[in-house]
């Protein structure tokens, strides 16, 4: 058997981020393509926490109906922002989700990755102000939500007119 990916969760540390919150950073130089760190939580069904009128940033889909929620039995993997213009992705494997780096990340450089968040019907101007992207790329789609190109220009002309 062929031995998988090396993990370097030793590599990170969560701290306070200027971007928002909490956030994960490198302690050493982390390569292109190296699993990261698990995304790790209790396995709970999405419809316990649907109904909720609040943000669900945290919980990671693993299915159509079941999510991860780190707040129970989590890592600091659920303190990795968002960012338009990531330095990492998430990938579901046998469902489980890693983090891997999509670039060289260099020691004391914040990770991100793209949340793309659905909601499962198309959202609104609220929902897209209520998940507001605070990234600062030159690309910044304004929102953490998923928004397809078509709807681009429309969500940064919400969030540069709510300021």
């Amino acid at each position: 058997m062929t031995p998988g990916p090396k993990t370097s969760e030793h590599l990170v540390e969560a701290r306070k981020s200027p971007i928002h919150g909490m956030g994960v950073f490198a302690l050493e130089r982390i390569p292109k393509g190296c699993r990261i760190i698990e995304y790790k939580g209790q396995r709970v069904r999405w419809a316990d926490h649907a109904a909720e009128k609040r943000s669900h940033t945290e919980l990671f889909h693993v299915s159509p109906t079941h999510v991860i929620n780190p707040k129970r039995g989590g890592n600091i993997a659920r303190y990795i922002n968002h960012s338009c213009a990531p330095s990492c992705e998430a990938i579901l494997e046998d469902g489980r989700v890693h983090i891997y780096a999509l670039r060289a990340i260099r020691p004391g450089e914040e990770l991100f990755y793209d949340y793309s968040l659905a909601l499962g019907r198309r959202f609104t101007r609220d929902d897209a102000l209520r998940h507001r992207c605070r990234c600062g790329a030159s690309r910044c789609r304004g929102t953490l939500l998923d928004v397809p190109p078509s709807r681009r220009t429309q969500v940064r002309r919400w969030t540069r007119e709510a300021g």
